[in-house]
């Protein structure tokens, strides 16, 4: 799986920042690690320099090899709690997608089904 990060103009995608999140990742998202060619990262925040909750936003793109690309995305005041709630609701996508696949094949070749 490709990690690619994209920010907007307001956020520094530097080792400090990109670092923590890329283990992250690569935890919350190991059993889809074979599936996922890439990932891209975009960060914002919605606020600029001003103060703000859940300013922090992180949009997923999963592109996954033979099927359109999913996306999910997470409001938080952290980049790190922005993440992971994207993530959280990347993986239901994912888990989603994974199963009408194999009901899908389950049901093929089976007559009135």
């Amino acid at each position: 799986m490709i990690i690619q990060f994209e920010t907007a103009h307001n956020v520094k995608a530097n080792e400090e920042l990109t670092a923590p999140l890329i283990i992250i990742l690569n935890d919350k998202l190991d059993r889809f690690n074979k599936q996922i060619t890439r990932l891209e990262v975009h960060l914002s925040d919605e606020n600029g320099n001003k103060e703000g909750a859940s300013d922090k936003r992180c949009l997923l793109e999963a592109h996954i090899e033979g099927m359109p690309h999913t996306v999910a995305k997470n409001h938080a005041d952290s980049y790190k709690h922005a993440l992971v709630g994207a993530i959280d609701k990347l993986i239901a996508s994912l888990n989603a997608i994974h199963s009408r696949s194999e009901n899908k094949h389950k049901h093929e070749g089976q007559p009135g089904l």
